[in-house]
């Protein structure tokens, strides 16, 4: 690799709680090292049009508590097309820049191979994304923290459910993967989880339900991925009053949507992305490049972008048994 003076870092997909905690980290590491540090604005589309901050120790000063993200965050169909990458290319040139750290999911990750292949560009990934469904690392940054506001917000639904005798299916996010929901549903007490990994049956889920309703006379909380087989919460409420065997029930529906994304990173979270910023400026260092830095076991390692996204990352079907044994 070309000696290394002048990194870039960028946050981009979905914002989630704990990247600001990984681009202090990831500044703080590069000025320790004599690195000058430039920050891109809203990602990919930022790099296109030359949206650049210089940064130093200052500058990402008082931001480790902060949701979000300071260096904001877009989804860029420009990047998708080689014009696109050309001028992100040359936009970094011009600002001196030889290597790069992105921060967020599989949609980042590909951009950034692509975007080496083509320009040459070392670049080095922190997975950012309350899904936890990236592969090469055991938790992403994000995910803990959405995890707890989903839980609290179950604490909450459950009292009104319980002071009306209700059924609530609460959807969680999760497109692709039932992280969120198995963890929250383990976590909140709930009746039944649904989530992408496990096949669906509606009238299976219709007699577990009115069984669980019958047997407790008071209020079931049912967790949904929102990529769940059915079509989420929204879906299967359609379903269910559509049967006159729920007419008795009072359902409700409760989608928490980007209420996950938001708030204040956890002490895990916290921890976790920083370890992951200083990784990823420790691994551009040693010369690496197109690589994830994840924790797995405690211990801070690297896996190849393409592993990120071409091999999945299992549930742990422990957890879904024990969903059913405590229900």
């Amino acid at each position: 690799m070309a000696e290394l003076n002048r990194i870039a870092v960028y946050t981009s997909g979905g914002d989630a709680p704990g990247m600001n905690a990984c681009v202090r980290a990831v500044v703080r590491t590069a000025v320790a090292n004599d690195l000058d540090v430039v920050g891109v604005r809203r990602g990919y589309e930022g790099m296109i049009e030359g949206d650049f901050v210089e940064m130093d120790g200052r500058s990402v000063s008082n931001i480790v508590q902060l949701g979000g993200t300071i260096l904001k965050s877009a989804r860029s169909d420009r990047f998708r097309t080689s014009e696109g990458r050309m001028q992100a290319a040359e936009n970094l040139r011009k600002a001196g820049v030889d290597a790069l750290v992105g921060v967020g999911g599989d949609g980042t990750f590909r951009g950034a191979v692509l975007f080496h292949e083509e320009h040459g560009f070392p670049i080095i990934g922190c997975p950012g994304t309350i899904d936890n469904d990236l592969f090469g690392t055991d938790e992403t940054i994000g995910y803990d923290t959405a995890l707890n506001t989903a839980i609290e917000n179950i604490d909450r639904i459950r009292d009104t459910a319980d002071a009306h005798d209700r059924l609530f299916l609460i959807e969680v996010m999760g497109r692709d993967a039932g992280f969120i929901a198995l963890n929250c549903a383990i976590g909140g007490g709930a009746e039944m989880v649904l989530i992408p990994e496990t096949i669906a049956n509606l009238d299976d889920i219709k007699d577990r339900v009115l069984t669980l309703m019958l047997a407790q006379t008071r209020s079931s909380i049912v967790v949904v991925a929102e990529g769940e087989e059915l079509g989420g919460a929204a879906a299967l409420e359609s379903a269910f009053r559509a049967d006159p065997s729920f007419d008795s029930i009072d359902l409700r529906v409760c989608i928490l949507g980007h209420i996950q994304r938001g708030g204040a990173p956890s002490a895990r979270d916290r921890v976790l992305a920083s370890r992951m910023g200083v990784g990823a400026i420790e691994a551009l260092i040693e010369g690496h490049t197109n690589v994830m830095v994840g924790v797995q076991n405690g211990e801070v390692r690297l896996t190849t972008m393409r592993s990120v996204w071409s091999r999945k990352k299992n549930i742990n079907f422990e957890l879904l048994k024990l969903t059913q044994l405590l229900s």
